[in-house]
């Protein structure tokens, strides 16, 4: 069963193309992960799936309905911009929202205030919504989005703007929704996140499909083949490179090397050829991360140019500090 199926689906603003025929399937009770820089086409996507922007071709499907209104109240949707009503109290704001996604009344202010205690917020419930940190007023709106325990939780860059401790929390409560039962869908550019939770990856940049499957598959088929390497004092690094099967040497820190090989090569072997060059501090298989995986499949190739990388690097890093 299918929590989200896409087929095509294109959205243009003007000359520039937001979304380019994307076709996309989300099982139901997975925990997907939307990765992508700024402007990837993540919340673009959302939108429509929430349809609150029309498509201009394609089709989807939402819960097995035509469109996400046909099942808004089986959807908890945390939107990009945030938007608690600034001159509420947080206690009405919250019950208000309880309501309106047919939470039975007597059971709305428990749940108000169960889940105000689980973020650490009890002694807001009186304050209006303006008074809070902007990292509150997220807190706030991750309840209204969850407290009707929703079938699909979509989160627009659920993490921006909140402190370490608070990510931490958010991480917890998206895995507990998860274990629920229920499908989670989360858009973020800080892929570390992603790596964390997800168990499905849609990974999107100017408005194309690059990846799409489950992390352990995604991770697997781009195994990067290499080592991280430390000689000891004294070593000779420059015996790298001529080690059979290596295809590249490249510094990676202080007195650290990656030592890629040749995919034909075996990993054990490889490793055994390492430790038969030269006295080492420390050698380890590389494993790979969504960062790197996508500025590879962005730029076409392994191996890619160093600038290049740096500037995509460049571009998530921005975007992360946001």
């Amino acid at each position: 069963m299918l929590a989200i199926e896409i087929r095509g689906l294109t959205k243009t603003f003007g000359p520039k193309v937001a979304v380019n025929k994307l076709d996309l399937s989300v099982p139901q009770g997975s925990l997907c992960g939307f990765i992508g820089p700024n402007g990837a086409g993540k919340t673009t996507t959302i939108r429509m799936i929430m349809s609150i922007i029309f498509p201009d071709s394609g089709e989807l499907r939402v819960l097995g309905k035509a469109s996400a209104v046909e099942s808004k109240d089986r959807i908890g949707y945390l939107p990009e911009e945030r938007g608690v009503y600034r001159k509420m109290k947080v206690g009405a704001f919250l019950n208000y929202m309880g309501k309106l996604k047919g939470i039975d009344p007597g059971a709305t202010e428990k749940k108000v205030r169960s889940w105000l205690e689980r973020m650490g917020l009890p002694n807001e419930y009186k304050k209006k919504c303006e008074e809070l940190s902007k990292g509150m007023q997220q807190k706030v709106q991750f309840i209204s989005a969850v407290m009707h325990e929703p079938d699909l939780l979509i989160l627009d860059e659920v993490f921006s703007g909140l402190d370490p401790v608070n990510r931490r929390l958010i991480r917890e409560l998206i895995d507990e929704q998860h274990k629920a039962g229920r499908t989670v869908i989360f858009s973020t550019h800080a892929m570390f996140e992603a790596e964390q939770l997800c168990d499905q990856i849609f990974m999107i940049h100017k408005g194309n499909k690059m990846l799409d499957g489950s992390l352990q598959s995604i991770l697997a088929k781009h195994d990067p083949r290499s080592m991280l390497v430390e000689p000891a004092s004294g070593a000779d690094a420059d015996r790298l490179p001529a080690l059979p099967g290596v295809v590249s040497c490249q510094p990676a820190g202080k007195a650290l090397y990656e030592v890629r090989f040749d995919e034909s090569v075996d990993p054990a072997a490889a490793m055994r050829s390492i430790v038969e060059s030269m006295p080492l501090r420390r050698v380890e298989v590389k494993r790979a991360t969504l960062e790197d995986i996508f500025i590879d499949v962005v730029l076409g190739r392994a191996g890619a140019v160093h600038a290049d990388r740096e500037t995509i690097r460049n571009e998530l890093a921005a975007a992360s500090s946001e």
